[in-house]
């Protein structure tokens, strides 16, 4: 196997939540709740999927025989908007409220963070955390009960919320919101649409390469992980796209989307690049597109427009995780994998650039795209490739 002759990193590595995996687990909820003290619950949710699902009453009983309080934030929808965000201070403030519990994927769980914060710290306008004006004290404790296989939200320390007023999208970062437990039946995702699974395996992918795809540092161990988790997402996102009741197929991607951006898959490297996501995060923003779908479009050509300043990582990548067994110049095989990718992501209904997505931006929203990006990065950024205003400009020209 080829590697980088490049020394780890040191690192710490902090996974505080509590995971409880597997069928019927949802049923432990107050519980967990009672025995972390919690008395007043902010239930935080999207809407007709839990409904029809018959989970949301599940937890309700939970919650109920453990004589808990409860109140409710609901409605939030793909890319989780300020407002609700707002809502949600206001009725914890309000009623309250001590703990917080998501029940949904990504985007109900971030913005049960985001709520958190503001409820900690009522004297200050949140959106400041995610203008990265200043860094968070203290935020409430909160839980979560997973729905959706992809954003990783549920062990992680990463929170994103859209601005839909100015149309950005930002991320924050702090241990204060890592969830103190995990609630996670595979069994709850089966209802998911096709293009919403797949969608969330690609985020869990990408959750991974952005820490692989790196030119400071690696240890052997984290990327045999990392190999092994990508390659396992992708056996399952094709099971599941055939198969999608699949209960193993649906643990194994449930489960990676945990390990993938818990930051595992980065112990020992420079905190990885995670340029796509930027760059995707203003896709986003500006047209609302899915987030894994969006990833997908993006990620071709930010590779193509990078691999050559770290040729070794896409060379490793093109072998041990795409199977490429070409022989050839590393350029070649690295651009084999990148292909490679770019069919997988086909196989499974996702697309490679912005006009499979069905978005044509025109060169003044690049720009307008670019400078976001650019504002929201604090300058140039970037592991395998420091990026540019300028390089963020062409990388969204060829993916259109």
């Amino acid at each position: 196997k080829e590697r980088m002759v490049i020394m780890a990193n040191n690192f710490r590595y902090y996974s505080p939540t509590e995971v409880i995996f597997g069928r019927d687990v949802e049923r432990e909820a107050g519980k967990q709740l009672k025995k972390l003290g919690a008395s007043r619950i902010l239930l935080v949710y999207g809407g007709n999927s839990v409904r029809c699902s018959g989970l949301l009453d599940k937890v309700r009983h939970s919650l109920k025989e453990e004589n808990l309080f409860v109140s409710e934030l609901y409605g939030i929808v793909p890319n989780p908007r300020l407002d609700k965000v707002y809502e949600g201070i206001r009725i914890g403030k309000k009623e309250e409220i001590d703990f917080l519990l998501a029940l949904g994927g990504g985007s109900v769980i971030d913005t049960a963070k985001a709520v958190a914060y503001g409820l900690a710290e009522p004297e200050h306008d949140v959106w400041e955390l995610f203008q990265h004006t200043r860094i968070a004290k203290k935020c409430l404790p909160l839980g979560s009960i997973l729905t959706i296989a992809a954003a990783g939200s549920e062990t992680s320390k990463g929170c994103v919320i859209t601005n839909e007023k100015t149309g950005e999208k930002q991320a924050y970062d702090d241990n204060l919101a890592r969830p103190k437990f995990a609630i996670m039946n595979p069994e709850y995702t089966k209802s998911l649409p096709d293009y919403q699974t797949e969608s969330g395996c690609v985020d869990i992918m990408m959750h991974t390469m952005e820490r692989y795809f790196t030119n400071g540092g690696n240890l052997e161990i984290t990327d045999s992980i990392a190999e092994a988790l990508l390659r396992t997402v992708m056996t399952n996102a094709v099971i599941l796209h055939d198969h999608p009741g699949n209960y193993d197929a649906r643990s194994e991607i449930m489960w990676a989307g945990s390990l993938a951006h818990n930051d595992l898959t980065g112990c020992g490297n420079d905190g990885g690049d995670f340029m796509t996501h930027k760059l995707e995060h203003e896709m986003g923003g500006m047209f609302d597109v899915t987030h894994g779908a969006g990833l997908a479009a993006i990620w071709a050509s930010w590779a193509r427009y990078v691999y050559k300043d770290c040729l070794p990582r896409f060379v490793r990548f093109a072998r041990n995780v795409m199977g490429v067994t070409m022989a050839g110049t590393d350029e070649e095989i690295a651009e084999a994998g990148i292909c490679a990718v770019e069919e997988f992501y086909h196989s499974i209904g996702m697309h490679t650039n912005m006009r499979e997505l069905g978005i044509m931006p025109t060169d003044s929203q690049i720009l307008d795209m670019a400078n976001r990006c650019t504002i929201a990065c604090q300058g140039r950024t970037g592991s395998a490739k420091k990026l540019t205003w300028e390089d963020a400009v062409e990388i969204y020209k060829n993916a259109r």
